[in-house]
């Protein structure tokens, strides 16, 4: 039976894996290939909507998660960091969030699976919870300091759309991550409480913040600060 990765990191170091975008960059691919068999007839481009091609371009995403696996990787990231409505309303793609992310978790699962066979080492998936590309505490009009482009119950909804998808894919373990906005982590956190709670789940949750500079500020000026909630890892990247 396959131990529960709490009590793995109770005992040793997980590494996490490398960067997604950049090994996908390497393949070059055309907007034919990003649009794959199923959205040939999509009215807008889908070229660099790297979440995708978990549906669109499967074998490139499975091979690139056994890359980081056979490179010694313990815990593989799903390929959704912008699986969400914010960022997909970009490519006109909202309707297939929940898919998306549902495909991405279950190829983590697959490689994972297929490392298990080849290896006997037990390996872990992250379901990847992106900042989405919009910010809750910063107006983007300077002279509108009130303004606003989403609110916190549109990013929590549009969180909770995507963990719903991450969950039944199979994700072990849930990674908000490259966290600029302290709001926008709080309501992901947020979504991912009610998820859990609703699909009566417990899954561990790491956070992974953006800090700047010595201050120890995320982009949007606030402190970092460990909380005493479900975030029982905290990764920082500068």
């Amino acid at each position: 039976m396959k131990r529960n990765i709490k009590e793995i990191l109770g005992e040793r170091i997980l590494i996490l894996d490398g960067a997604m975008g950049t090994m996908i960059q390497r393949h070059r691919l055309t907007e034919e290939q990003y649009r794959g068999q199923q959205f040939q007839l999509h009215p807008r481009s889908l070229k660099g909507n790297n979440d995708l091609l978990s549906v669109t371009q499967p074998k490139i995403i499975r091979d690139i998660h056994l890359a980081y696996l056979r490179a010694g990787a313990d815990i593989i990231s799903t390929n959704t960091f912008n699986g969400n409505r914010i960022s997909m309303a970009d490519y006109g793609m909202e309707r297939y969030v929940y898919d998306i992310n549902f495909a991405a978790a279950k190829l983590g699962r697959e490689a994972v699976m297929e490392h298990l066979r080849e290896t006997g080492r037990e390996a872990w998936v992250a379901g990847s919870v992106g900042p989405t590309n919009r910010t809750a505490s910063m107006s983007p009009d300077v002279s509108d300091p009130g303004a606003r482009t989403v609110t916190f119950s549109e990013l929590a909804e549009a969180y909770a759309e995507q963990v719903r998808g991450l969950v039944d894919g199979g994700a072990d373990l849930l990674l908000v991550e490259t966290v600029f906005d302290g709001l926008n982590a709080k309501a992901a956190l947020f979504a991912i409480s009610g998820v859990l709670e609703e699909k009566a789940v417990d899954l561990p949750v790491m956070v992974s913040g953006t800090i700047t500079d010595a201050s120890g500020r995320t982009l949007t000026g606030r402190p970092w600060r460990r909380s005493s909630s479900q975030c029982h890892t905290i990764r920082f990247s500068a």
